[in-house]
């Protein structure tokens, strides 16, 4: 069965939300109030709420990256990981880790990149020339 899948997270500013996942990311708005709104998130729904944003702490040990745990993130294919990785460098956004090749040549080899969003909601994007390599062990 495949399925979209939806998360509700905090966020402390609206404006700013807007800004970073609709100008930045590229997401597309969709419903709203004065205390939340829902993009979507390369295809799933990504709902973000006013208040404080959850605990993270660079717990994730993966390859050899410590990464923000917990995050969310999205697989993208290969050309819409770089054509992404390049909107985030013309945009500025600061990489906690930029991009990189990850298990090069290994069962599950990808792209990622990770970096916050304005409310410090750490975010990782992968990259796969077959998604066949995403379950891969």
């Amino acid at each position: 069965m495949k399925s979209l899948f939806h998360l509700a997270i905090h966020v402390t500013d609206l404006d700013e939300t807007r800004a970073f996942y609709g100008d930045v990311l590229g997401c597309s708005e969709g419903r709203s109030t004065d205390t939340w709104v829902d993009f979507d998130f390369f295809g799933h729904q990504l709902s973000f709420h006013l208040g404080t944003p959850f605990k993270t702490t660079r717990t994730g040990k993966v390859g050899d990256h410590m990464v923000m745990m917990p995050h969310m993130g999205a697989a993208l294919h290969l050309d819409d990981w770089k054509a992404l990785a390049e909107r985030l460098e013309a945009k500025g956004v600061e990489f906690d880790i930029p991009p990189v090749i990850r298990f090069e040549g290994e069962p599950g080899e990808q792209r990622t990149m990770f970096f916050f969003d304005p409310s410090g909601n750490p975010i990782e994007i992968k990259g796969f020339a077959d998604f066949d390599g995403l379950f891969a062990s």
